[in-house]
């Protein structure tokens, strides 16, 4: 009788010698020489049995149903054939057996399935199918505990997320962030929270700056990914990870706002040129005012869905004109803008008591509740706790710790930022109209939200609101409050 050989290995079985390839090619020539079968087709691959795509094994599978003459295909064990009891395959292989049509050799398992067999030997090589697929999913399973319980420990354990890197130890292997790459994510984070870039401008802003290539979809996933703020998310679940985090929670949330907040948007609108594009309603029935293109001009105007009420179109130049009359009214003198730093500097002087004292007892809670994180670990392993109380307790620990980092954070960031943010705005007021009259477009929209909100059209007049602490500056250009 003619036979075919068949050895396979899956990539976790590379390792073992004895099951290895060659090994199985040897034993199973040695068994065809014993039989004085004459080999037709040796077939050697790697390929994982357990999973229903294995296009290798098809291929043998028409190999051998091709085959005008009944023929004895050997496999080291049943494993070697297959480890899932649902394979179809083995099915059409097992019946073509029982009909005599071929042959099924399992060598090292001393087992021969033809037309002859009895029911004890059937439901031997039935037993042995699903030990083979018992074996894998039992694999499964361990590995499966084992990574939820790296996850659980704050352990990533997939590819460190871009901004990050891996660095191996003699101990371990741990993520820290990448220098470069983590002040690309933060900008990233800061342009896109500030509301004026879309995905696109986004892309070629950043390649503009740092030469760097992004696609709009990799920029989705970066900045819809919560490993950046102290959270890794894996198949649905959230878990707190150990790794310093490059933004904070609040800039975080403010993207998936931005983000929710273009969604509503037409796609067809988004991304055009447009200075005042969603930022202007109309004062008698609250729609947006729509921005056209006219022979060359660009203007605004209501749609009057709601019905009409007599909406005038107004020309891009008469907004900005307007818009630049309130910016030069931020002005102030030199001299009243060096008095006002000099008394904020001497006011963050007599915050730094309390701010010490805040940051002191942050730091003892911190340092308390990862202790008590310790010592519940110590209880789970000397079974004091089950694994369900375990989980409800980590998660509560680990998130109060969260709430505490986030709180010293935001503490270190109003201790370093204070006095440079207050000397900025103030900066900033003075130079708003030079600014905005020099910039590009998303760095018009860029200034017009950091100062001005609730931008409304009545008739051809603008009304707005003033955020702080811009409105009491423009107060007291108004009134003169600050001049001799």
């Amino acid at each position: 009788m003619k036979a075919i050989l068949i050895a396979r290995v899956s990539t976790e079985e590379q390792r073992e010698a004895g099951n290895s390839l060659p090994a199985q090619v040897a034993r199973l020539e040695r068994y065809c020489h014993s039989k004085n079968f004459s080999i037709m087709r040796s077939f050697s691959f790697d390929e994982s049995a357990y999973t229903n795509q294995r296009n290798e094994f098809d291929q043998i599978i028409d190999f051998i149903i091709g085959c005008k003459e009944k023929i004895a295909v050997c496999c080291d064990k049943v494993d070697r054939l297959s480890r899932n009891i649902f394979d179809k395959r083995i099915s059409v292989l097992y019946q073509k057996a029982l009909q005599d049509e071929l042959e099924l050799h399992f060598v090292s398992d001393n087992q021969i399935i033809n037309g002859s067999i009895s029911a004890t030997e059937k439901f031997q090589f039935g037993i042995s199918l699903g030990l083979a697929k018992y074996y894998s999913d039992a694999i499964s399973d361990n590995v499966k505990r084992a990574i939820e319980q790296k996850l659980r420990n704050g352990e990533w354990v997939g590819r460190a997320p871009y901004g990050y890197k891996y660095i191996k130890t003699d101990e371990e292997k741990n993520i820290i962030a990448d220098d470069y790459k983590a002040l690309i994510v933060r900008k990233a984070f800061d342009l896109y929270g500030s509301g004026v870039y879309s995905m696109e401008s986004l892309c070629k802003k950043l390649k503009g700056d740092h030469g760097i290539v992004w696609s709009k979809g990799f920029l989705h996933t970066v900045l819809s990914n919560p490993f950046y703020h102290g959270v890794m998310l894996c198949k649905g679940k959230l878990y707190p990870h150990r790794y310093s985090p490059i933004i904070s929670q609040q800039t975080f949330d403010a993207v998936q706002n931005v983000k929710n907040s273009f969604k509503k948007q037409q796609y067809k609108l988004v991304g055009r040129p447009y200075i005042y594009r969603g930022m202007i309603r109309c004062a008698d029935c609250g729609l947006a005012i729509t921005p056209e293109k006219h022979k060359g001009y660009v203007y605004y105007h209501c749609t009057q869905y709601n019905g009409r009420h007599g909406a005038k179109w107004l020309r891009e130049e008469a907004i900005t004109l307007q818009i630049e009359a309130i910016l030069k009214q931020l002005r102030m003198s030199q001299e009243i803008l060096t008095q006002t730093i000099d008394t904020l500097s001497e006011l963050h002087k007599n915050k730094i008591e309390f701010h010490n004292a805040q940051f002191d007892q942050c730091t003892r809670e911190q340092g308390t509740l990862t202790k008590m994180l310790d010592n519940l670990y110590l209880d789970k392993l000397k079974g004091r706790i089950t694994e369900s109380d375990y989980d409800r307790f980590y998660q509560t620990l680990r998130s109060q710790i969260g709430e505490i980092t986030l709180r010293l954070e935001q503490l270190q960031e109003a201790e370093d930022n204070y006095y440079i943010t207050s000397k900025y705005l103030l900066d900033l007021s003075c130079r708003a109209y030079e600014l905005f009259v020099g910039s590009e477009v998303e760095e018009k929209r860029k200034i017009i939200k950091l100062i001005l909100s609730n931008l409304v059209l009545k008739d051809e007049n603008l009304v707005y609101d003033v955020h702080k602490p811009f409105d009491l500056i423009l107060e007291c250009s108004d009134r003169k409050l600050w001049c001799a």
